[in-house]
């Protein structure tokens, strides 16, 4: 190959352009397969990228979908517990509805109704639920809904809570329902 070389350098003229042109031509095919080469490693990363890209897809759906199952799984369990909780209130409700006709009194049965009420909103309120509406309190329209106003007696009670026709309730800071109250207002007439 050296001699081919040398052979090149002394030709002069038509015959030299003649023999580089046939070491062009040998070296072409030599890059084609070099070409073709890499052509088939792209070919074989392309695959394996595409591969690797269906099964991050086929981990994330499965991914999504055992967190959504998770989900579901935690909700129950949660409402199983705290219906577990109120099972007893559910027991002293029973009682105090069926009462034994023959020894019940009508002042047994109220106080046997507030003991239930009382028992029932312990148990809500372990579990987050607050109760909205407290006579004499602030009057505030994102708690309350004043259904009744009723004129103040002094300026002081101005926008406040003169009764609760129905308790609001908020749960970890949600608003399940808004109180129903009767606001004062005060209308600036003095009556003294």
């Amino acid at each position: 190959m050296a001699d081919k070389k040398n052979d090149v350098e002394q030709v002069d003229g038509p015959a030299a352009e003649t023999l580089e042109t046939e070491v062009e031509v040998t070296e072409a095919p030599a890059t084609a397969p070099d070409e073709a080469a890499s052509a088939d490693e792209t070919a074989a990363e392309l695959e394996e990228l595409r591969d690797r890209y269906l099964r991050l897809a086929a981990d994330f759906d499965n991914f999504r979908k055992r967190t959504a199952r998770d989900q579901v799984e935690v909700r129950a369990r949660v409402q199983g517990e705290l219906l577990a909780g109120l099972l007893d209130s559910l027991d002293d409700l029973a009682r105090v509805a069926h009462p034994n006709h023959e020894q019940a009194d009508v002042r047994d049965v109220l106080n046997g109704v507030g003991l239930v009420e009382r028992k029932l909103l312990r148990q809500l309120e372990s579990v987050g639920l607050e109760r909205l509406g407290e006579v004499d309190g602030p009057f505030d329209p994102n708690l309350h809904e004043a259904v009744v106003t009723v004129a103040a007696e002094k300026p002081e009670d101005d926008h406040t809570i003169a009764a609760v026709l129905q308790c609001g309730y908020r749960f970890h800071g949600q608003l399940l329902r808004p109180a129903r109250v009767q606001v004062r207002i005060w209308t600036g007439d003095d009556e003294a």
